[in-house]
């Protein structure tokens, strides 16, 4: 099998990792963020490179490396494994060496609140009368919010929807990703790999860095 070479790893964004999960024709594999074929596209899912709690608190010693976020999952026909970023196979997952997560629950800072059919942000510290439009921090005014998982809950990463498309504005209001798709995922990669999966035609996803700048395509 080839191997990775550095040149391919190379990132245009520091932040995001290097190789990036995509699919064609119903099957995933990983591009570069420059967007070429990497790990072909072999399987049925596939994660990013990035911990897997389970496999670090394994109560098996040899099965905790295999955690680290040097290796991705994937599933294929065969089972379940981890693979390297070279796409070699190294390690399949065993029920008997699973672990407990430790209780990580971070409960959000800022949610969305609907007033009149219209969303707006609340911090859950200040907000106690909506008809103070002083108490929200965004006053109801989107078609939509969600408040995406991340790690930073003073300042997180918000869905909107205006004029019937999708993007991304941070607790004041600031656009971050333009108004421009047609759908931006709810799903853990902004908390993962800092990056939103977006679309402009309702079939075709792509990731998009905080800049907006498509990676992996």
């Amino acid at each position: 099998m080839p191997t990775a070479k550095s040149q391919d790893l190379a990132k245009i964004n520091d932040s995001v990792p290097a190789l990036l999960p995509f699919k064609e024709n119903g099957k995933m594999g990983f591009k570069n963020q420059s967007g070429k074929i990497i790990i072909p596209n072999t399987y049925s899912n596939v994660g990013f490179f990035y911990e897997d709690c389970t496999l670090l608190h394994s109560p098996r010693e040899q099965a905790r490396k295999y955690g680290s976020g040097e290796y991705a999952s994937v599933r294929d026909a065969a089972g379940d494994y981890r693979i390297d970023k070279n796409g070699k196979k190294v390690y399949k997952f065993k029920d008997e060496d699973l672990g407990k997560c430790p209780a990580e629950f971070k409960k959000q800072k800022y949610h969305a609140y609907v007033k009149a059919g219209f969303y707006g942000l609340i911090d859950d510290e200040i907000f106690k009368d909506e008809s103070d439009y002083r108490q929200y921090s965004i006053y109801p005014q989107f078609q939509y919010l969600h408040v995406l998982e991340g790690d930073d809950l003073e300042n997180p990463m918000i869905i909107a929807a205006y004029k019937d498309r999708f993007g991304v504005i941070d607790k004041h209001g600031k656009i971050i990703i333009p108004f421009e798709y047609e759908d931006i995922k709810r799903n853990y990669s902004w908390k993962i790999a800092r990056l939103f999966e977006v679309t402009k035609d309702n079939k075709n996803y792509f990731f998009v860095d905080a800049s907006n700048r498509i990676l992996g395509k």
